[in-house]
């Protein structure tokens, strides 16, 4: 090893992360690397700063195409710089607000309703009377923003008809 290229061990080390998430960031064309003659993997130092920003983005609650395509969108496939970081985390502030936005709709509702029919008898007769959320699609309804007055106008609607 050179002292501007790490092993796979030292990067995995160095980065907080085990050795096949390495191997999978580079299969998934997040990072790269060079072999020597006897197939081992070397990475360069940048690439310890490729693994922390996808990393960060991980915790934000980015899925991998989104990084990939962030890591794309920089020139000649360099390192994120903090400016990058800056303008792509502004980029990405909506999607952060949608998700709380639906942690505080799943905090409120928590004690009322489990949403998908609910767990007790007594309370999805008032919310769900006849099972009605069902015909808006399988998951959670009420915990998905569909509203039990909702639910029950479109059910009259449908009695009407």
């Amino acid at each position: 090893m050179t002292e501007t290229t790490l092993t796979i061990g030292e990067l995995a080390k160095r980065a907080g992360v085990a050795a096949s998430a390495i191997r999978f960031y580079e299969d998934q064309g997040l990072i790269s690397s060079t072999r020597t003659g006897g197939g081992h993997r070397l990475y360069r130092r940048d690439m310890l700063r490729r693994v922390g920003f996808i990393r960060a983005a991980q915790a934000v609650g980015l899925n991998l195409a989104d990084i990939r395509s962030a890591l794309d969108a920089l020139p000649n496939q360099r390192t994120p710089t903090k400016a990058d970081w800056t303008r792509l985390s502004r980029a990405w502030q909506p999607l952060i607000q949608e998700r709380i936005d639906g942690l505080i709709a799943l905090r409120d509702q928590l004690a009322s309703c489990v949403g998908c029919g609910c767990l007790s008898l007594k309370s999805c007769s008032l919310y769900n009377p006849d099972d009605v959320a069902r015909r808006r699609g399988s998951g959670a309804r009420y915990l998905m923003g569909d509203t039990s007055r909702a639910v029950l106008a479109e059910e009259i609607d449908a009695k009407k008809k």
